[in-house]
């Protein structure tokens, strides 16, 4: 198990999907010094697991974001909501659609995405028998080569 090389302050976002463009302006602003395409693809997932968590989840609560590197220089993006969600509605690609189905469909797209665009991502309901919250990751493998230096006040390093 690798150990974390550096953590970022966890952003907390209550405004629901308001908040999406300051999301991921925030999380550029943490990313400084990362290569531009990883920004980029870090907000596209960004995108998409916050408004997953603003839309499947109870109304009134807030949607967290952290971000860590760890030893392996794997970079890890998590969206958590504390509002709790229905347990039907925990993330999963509809993977019983049929191409014909897909074509015609017009949401459900964006797991797919976030699939494509990380090196994994997944999920689990926090705490795992109440769905007061789920946490949701995607996952990026980074050569250590690109790994910038922290530039942040606010990067911790462990």
């Amino acid at each position: 198990m690798s150990h974390h090389l550096r953590y970022w302050e966890p952003r907390v976002y209550r405004d629901g999907l308001a908040d999406l463009s300051t999301a991921r302006r925030d999380l550029a602003r943490d990313m400084t010094g990362f290569a531009p395409d990883l920004v980029a693809t870090a907000q596209l997932c960004l995108h998409e697991l916050q408004a997953n968590a603003c839309k499947y989840g109870r109304p009134g609560g807030e949607v967290t974001r952290q971000l860590d590197l760890n030893a392996d220089h794997v970079l890890t993006l998590t969206v958590h909501n504390d509002h709790g969600t229905d347990p039907g509605a925990l993330p999963r690609i509809p993977t019983e659609r049929t191409d014909a189905e897909w074509d015609w469909a017009e949401g459900q797209r964006g797991l797919l995405l976030v699939d494509s665009l990380s090196a994994t991502w997944n999920h689990y309901a926090f705490p795992p028998w109440s769905c007061l919250g789920v946490l949701v990751w995607a996952s990026f493998a980074l050569d250590p080569a690109e790994v910038p230096k922290p530039q942040r006040p606010f990067a911790l390093t462990g």
